[in-house]
């Protein structure tokens, strides 16, 4: 009576590490880019609960907004990438920046990212 084998070959083995490996590694070079930009919403959220963000300066507002983005230590979101866009209760502050991090070789990994935040004159959302 012969018995049937089970599990995997090494070869297999090897080929799944691979992928997981891979996988890994992407993964570490997309999770500081995500992280950037939840800390970019926190700032613009922090900003919109200001006491009267609606009725300030937007150079003020940005000001702010940069302030805290440097506590969490972010560097790739430019003044250039700020914008105001001026709405009946406020303001609309709109942050769109692109962070491009070497992969491996001549590989880039590219995120561009956009946030949103109204600033009410409330200071509240």
């Amino acid at each position: 009576m012969k018995r049937k084998q089970q599990g995997i070959t090494l070869t297999s083995f090897l080929a799944i590490l691979v992928v997981v490996g891979f996988a890994l590694f992407v993964g570490m070079k997309l999770l500081p880019m995500y992280q950037e930009f939840y800390a970019v919403k926190a700032a613009m959220k922090g900003v919109a609960q200001e006491p009267g963000s609606g009725n300030m300066d937007p150079a003020r507002a940005q000001d702010l907004f940069f302030r805290r983005l440097d506590m969490s230590y972010s560097d790739s979101v430019k003044p250039r990438d700020v914008k105001f866009e001026r709405i009946a209760s406020g303001w609309k502050m709109k942050v769109s920046y692109e962070v491009r991090k070497p992969m491996m070789g001549n590989l880039d990994v590219v995120g561009h990212f956009q946030a949103e935040q109204e600033l009410t004159r409330s200071g509240g959302n």
